[in-house]
Parts: structure tokens; sequence; C-alpha cells
């Protein structure tokens, strides 16, 4: 489809290459605490199809959105709305000394917007390995990742953490990465999935991670470690603290920073937990995990909200492996561990108890893990 459009709109050959999203089993809003976290990326992806034109100008369409922008390559003021991501990856590439000229690219795809599968990510990696590939600049994956992060931080205003970029680029079919993002180093546990099947509910609450709350609890974050480490010393972030000693030192923190903090410890605590059940196979234990990040994001970190507890809630009591929140929060998607032969009843339950209480349609999709951000081979 996207080829096609591509052929009827542009001249040259394009090479097409495909950017999935990800979800997160656990470790949320650890990546910029420089935690250890353990994401997927999934089948669900964007796609660009994309040649060097011989000029200047890249000249873009999104195609799911029917808007088409064009921009000269040394007029990279950020703008607005998705062609702000594309800038930034081009304003990131150029800052590394590397030259690119001007493009043709069509990309669409079928990840859900503002559910917290990272679709930014996969539009800022897909676009920056594109580019990597079409102009030959020899960029690594790292570099890669940086530079989508670069992307977001500078032009959209996100500070966000490396876990989505590395998740896009990295991840392999039947894994799951578990990325270290003090030491960037990562490692591919073994995630199969013969006997249950990983269901997104999104509650179709969106959010928008440029809002104020993501980067408040950042802030919370960052002051937490300010005060630990007056106390202690060499403390750069809270992956440089022990629980013993955060409940030290609680009553020199106000306890909306202390609670922060806390939860991003004891998340920390689940992710090493849940990567030995995973090696030793024991998926019961790894769900229990997952309820309990989600208590943690609800109580503690306060970045859910009504709908996806409820929707928990409901996983919860038709009996589910596991499930929690997902994402930056306020919305967004659960991620519910289901036997495969309890995904249509449950797909039934959800669907029928969370329309009843709010009104609104909850969207249900099973999803698998998937290859990290590849050309394709027409």
């Amino acid at each position: 489809m996207l080829l096609s459009v591509f052929r009827e709109k542009y001249q040259g050959e394009p090479i097409v290459v495909n950017a999935p999203g990800r979800i997160n089993l656990l470790g949320e809003h650890l990546d910029y605490n420089l935690g250890q976290v353990m994401p997927a990326a999934i089948d669900k992806r964007i796609q660009f199809v994309i040649s060097a034109n011989g000029t200047d100008y890249f000249s873009i369409t999104a195609f799911d959105l029917n808007q088409s922008q064009t921009f000269k390559i040394n007029e990279l003021d950020p703008g607005k709305g998705w062609l702000t991501y594309l800038k930034g990856v081009v304003q990131g590439i150029k800052n590394r000394g590397k030259e690119v000229g001007g493009v043709n690219c069509v990309f669409g795809g079928d990840i859900p917007g503002g559910a917290g599968l990272s679709s930014s990510a996969a539009l800022c990696c897909g676009f920056a390995f594109s580019l990597n590939e079409i102009f030959d600049l020899n960029l690594t994956r790292k570099e890669i990742a940086e530079i989508a992060q670069f992307a977001e931080h500078e032009f959209a205003g996100v500070k966000c953490g490396i876990m989505d970029q590395y998740a896009s680029l990295f991840s392999e079919p039947d894994h799951l990465l578990l990325l270290d993002c003090r030491s960037m180093e990562h490692q591919l546990i073994p995630f199969r999935q013969e006997i249950f099947s990983i269901l997104l509910v999104d509650s179709k609450v969106k959010h928008s991670l440029a809002d104020s709350a993501y980067n408040d609890r950042r802030k919370s974050c960052e002051e937490g470690v300010k005060i630990l480490n007056r106390r202690y010393g060499q403390v750069n972030s809270l992956r440089d603290v022990m629980q013993k000693q955060l409940g030290e030192i609680r009553a020199e923190m106000d306890e909306i920073t202390f609670s922060r903090c806390e939860y991003v410890l004891q998340e920390m605590e689940r992710v090493r937990r849940g990567a030995e059940f995973l090696v030793n196979d024991d998926l019961e234990a790894f769900g229990q995990l997952m309820y309990a990040s989600h208590q943690g994001l609800s109580q503690r970190y306060e970045v859910s909200c009504v709908e996806t507890d409820y929707l928990v809630d409901l996983a919860k009591d038709f009996g589910l492996i596991g499930s929690r929140m997902m994402g930056g929060g306020f919305g967004g998607c659960t991620i519910n561990l289901v036997a495969r032969d309890q995904q249509s009843a449950f797909s039934e339950f959800v669907y029928s108890q969370y329309k009843n209480r709010f009104g609104i349609e909850p969207e249900i999709y099973p999803v698998k893990t998937a290859r990290g951000v590849h050309r394709v081979i027409e």
C-alpha cells in the first residue's frame, strides 16, 4: 500500500523500513532513573518508504493523517506536530557531523497513538535508521537511539529516558530486552508465548507525555537524588540508593518526593526478581510482580487513573496471570498476560464490564514480541 502511494507521488527507487512500537512488562518510569527495564518490540509498527531526492528538501507524507509537509535541511525550527520529531532527527544527525540530503518519504502504520506504545520512538528511530541506510552514515544502533532521544528531548520537549528507543532498535522475537539504563548494556530474556497471550486493553483515555505530569515525576526523583546525595554522597541517580537509606532520610523529604522515590526503588527490585522468575520459567510469580507494579504506579507514583485501575481490577477478578498499566500514565493501555484458552472469554468480559462502567468501548488486541527496526526486503 505505502509503496504504491510512494510511486504515485514521487520518483526514485525507495527502501522500506519497519519500526515497531513497544510494550514494557516491568520497570515503568525507571529508564530516566537509570534502573533496569524489561521492554519488547511488538508486531505493530510504522513503515517508512523513503528515497534520496538529490535536493536539500525533505518531502514527507504521513499517510494515515493524509498530510504532507516539506522542510529544508537548514531550516529546522521545531514547529508542532509529527514533523517536529523528524526535524529533531535531522538535527541530531547533523550534530554528529554527518551529512544528509533531502528525501522523499511516505510513512504510516498501525501503532495506536496515545496508548503508551511509543509511536513517537518508532517514528524517530525508523526515520533515523532510514537516513542511516540511504546516506551510508555508519551510525550504530546505539547512536540511532541517542539521536531519536535527542529529537524527543530538544524538539518535542519530552524528557524521556532511553528505553523506548532501545526497545524499538534492539528487540528480537520471543524475548524481552533486559536493559540497564545506567550501563546501557542489555541482554535478551526468553519470553515464549506458546501457552499465553499478551493482550493490550486500551482504556481510550488519551494522554500526551508532553503534559506536565510526566516531567513533574521526573523532577520529584531528581529532588530526591539531591537530598540523598547531601546525606550520603556519590548519589547520581536513584539507582545508587538502597531502600534502607531512603527510609533513614524520610524525615528530610516531603511525602510526595518520598513516595515517588520509594516506588522507583521497589520497582527496581521487582525487575531484578522478574528476570530471575522468567529465567526459571515461573510465569505465575512474574505475573504477581506485574500486579504489585501497578499498585505502586497507582498509589505511590500516582500516574494511573480510575479507568486503568478498574481494568487491572477486572483482570485480577478474572484470574489473569498478571496485569498493570503501561506507559507514561493517565490513561493508555493495560498489559495483560492471558492464558491462550481464556483470551476470548476475558476479552468479552473486560469489554462489557468497562463499557457498562464508563460508557467507553475499550479496544482490545493481542500483540506478539517482534524484531527491532529493520529494512524490509521487497
